[in-house]
């Protein structure tokens, strides 16, 4: 019986066979070699290439973003909005001929003159005081009510189902009530504004008493710090932050509920504009008083946040 010996450069059989390569030897018999770190060195430079090749895209992808700035994207978007206007006040010209009054031109024209003829800002003023005087109401209620839930479970578990109840209550609802018990005026928009903006106001408050590090509460009370003290030192400044988020938020609830509220017997106010254009059959200056409700929205909400930011930005 013939017996084959393997050269003695061939590897153990039981070797990994995915790294061995074959070849002719002497006599033919096959020859088994470990493969060079060429193959591991291109299968390297592929998967760096391929790597290279994702991290560039993005790369590139993240600059043409950031290249094309955020006030060209907020142009972009209010220009689209503007397209819809014009398209929805055409189509409703096919039916309605005199829905040509409420596309942008004859809008921004009716818009101009109102504010350059000055009989825009006295409604605007009067609008202004109610939110200021809203917010107040809701500021002086809410703050107070926000730290008792916040720092007692007792009270949060007495109190929470009916503040949810009354919460879930649109102030709206509560205009034939207040108009029954204070009149028609000014009594009764304050109420209705102040209802609408204590619950942000409020809960957001609560919210930031629970995220107070409890080591800051141990260490006044080892100073001896007063109930007063403790307050003023540590509590309002650690949610003074969630108290702004709830004022922001209370601004563009306050700003939706008043144009209804104002049209309850009151001879001054944005809601009160509409109805006179409406009832004088200027459906341009109508829709002028409407865009100009947004863009006063928008700057209130604007100079909000960025309180909001510089306290931030202080705190920092």
């Amino acid at each position: 019986m013939t017996s084959t010996t393997l050269p003695l450069s061939s590897p153990p059989l039981t070797q990994d066979a995915g790294r061995l390569t074959a070849i002719s030897g002497e006599g033919g018999a096959p020859v088994y070699v470990e493969r060079t770190g060429v193959a591991d060195a291109s299968a390297a430079s592929d998967s760096f290439t391929r790597a290279s090749g994702t991290g560039l895209s993005q790369a590139s992808a993240s600059f043409r973003a950031e290249s094309f700035p955020s006030a060209a994207r907020a142009a972009l978007g209010l220009l689209v909005l503007l397209l819809l206007w014009q398209i929805g006040a055409w189509l409703l010209q096919q039916t309605m001929p005199i829905a040509s009054l409420l596309a942008p031109w004859p809008t921004f024209k009716s818009l101009g003159w109102l504010l350059g003829s000055g009989q825009l800002w006295a409604h605007v003023l009067a609008s202004l005081q109610r939110v200021l005087v809203g917010r107040v109401l809701a500021l002086v209620i809410g703050v107070p009510l926000g730290l008792l839930i916040g720092r007692s479970r007792a009270v949060e578990q007495a109190t929470g189902g009916a503040f949810q109840l009354l919460r879930m209550i649109s102030p709206l609802s509560w205009m034939p009530i207040v108009v029954m018990l204070f009149g028609v005026g000014d009594a009764p928009i304050y109420f209705l504004l102040t209802f609408a903006a204590v619950w942000p106001i409020m809960l957001n408050t609560s919210a930031g008493v629970r995220t107070i590090d409890p080591n800051w509460l141990q260490l006044g009370a080892s100073l001896s710090a007063t109930r007063v003290e403790m307050l003023a030192r540590v509590i309002i400044p650690a949610v003074l932050g969630h108290v702004l988020t709830g004022l922001r938020l209370a601004i563009g609830i306050v700003w939706i509920v008043l144009v209804p509220c104002e049209m309850l017997g009151v001879s001054k106010g944005l809601g009160y504009f509409i109805l006179d254009t409406r009832d004088r059959l200027a459906y341009s200056e109508l829709m002028a008083a409407v865009l100009f409700i947004g863009l006063l929205g928008w700057l209130l909400d604007s100079l909000a946040r960025r309180l909001h930011k510089r306290w931030a930005h202080g705190k920092a």
